[in-house]
Order: structure tokens, then sequence, then C-alpha cells
């Protein structure tokens, strides 16, 4: 049947991996945008003096950065929720034309935006360091041709 989905043991029509990787790492992007936003909201809660919010959510994209590397099983699955937190973030971070700014300069809103970027960066790396095609022996493209063929 034309319209019938593929069954166990059949391959899928051509480009249609393509489309669903592409929507993972949109949905990933996503993924790190919302922490971002929810971050840039509740950063200030804390325990005491602790900025324990702030901490947490440096923690989270950390561990979403890392989990969606090994979950894509490629590098840039760790990339794409780091820049969605980049891009939430530091927009939020910027002061408007009237002077209002959502993430303060107090140790929670420094530990959130520097504390989160570090994580990021670091799940990246981690991302890099473990799922890159030349770490895991996977190649783009054609497979070389041995010689006499």
């Amino acid at each position: 049947m034309e319209g019938a989905p593929p069954q166990a043991g059949q391959e899928r029509g051509p480009g249609s991996g393509g489309l669903i990787t592409g929507g993972c790492y949109t949905v990933l992007f996503l993924l790190g945008l919302a922490e971002g936003v929810v971050g840039s909201f509740q950063y200030s809660r804390g325990i005491g003096a602790v900025p324990a919010a702030a901490i947490g959510f440096a923690l989270l994209i950390l561990l979403t950065c890392v989990l969606a590397g090994w979950g894509m099983r490629a590098a840039v699955g760790g990339l794409m929720p780091a820049v969605g937190w980049f891009a939430a973030s530091f927009v939020l971070a910027m002061s408007t034309p009237g002077g209002s700014i959502v993430i303060t300069n107090t140790a929670a809103g420094k530990w959130f935006l520097f504390g989160g970027a570090a994580c990021a960066v670091a799940g990246v790396l981690i991302s890099f360091a473990r799922w890159s095609p030349a770490r895991t022996g996977r190649q783009r493209g054609p497979l070389p041709r041995k010689p006499g063929q």
C-alpha cells in the first residue's frame, strides 16, 4: 500500500530520515529555549542565601546537552539545546529601552547566566568529545571504495 507505514524490516522512503532528524533537532532547540525562558523568570528562588534555582537551572542545561547528544548519538544533538538556551537567556538579560531587565545583576543572576553558560558549553564539549564523527568512526556520505572496485 502506498500510504501505509513501513512494516518491521521495511525501509522508509527516501528523505524521511532527514525530516525526522531535523524535527528532533528542532525539538531539542525548543527545549533549550524553554529552559532558558523558564530559568530567566525563576532563577532568583533560593534556600536562604544560596541561589539554588540558578544552580539547578545551570546543571539542568548541562544534563540536557549531554543527554541530547547521547540520545541523538551526534554531537550536534548536544549543541541544539545550548543554542536555544543562549538565545532565550541572553535576549532576556538585555535591558529594554525603558530600562527594565529580567535577569538582574545579583548573585543568583550571575549564577544563572555565567554558570548556565559554562554548563551549556561543558555539555556541548562533552557531546563533541563523546559523539563526534571522528570519535565514533561514522562518516557522512558514500563509503570509500576499496582498490579494484
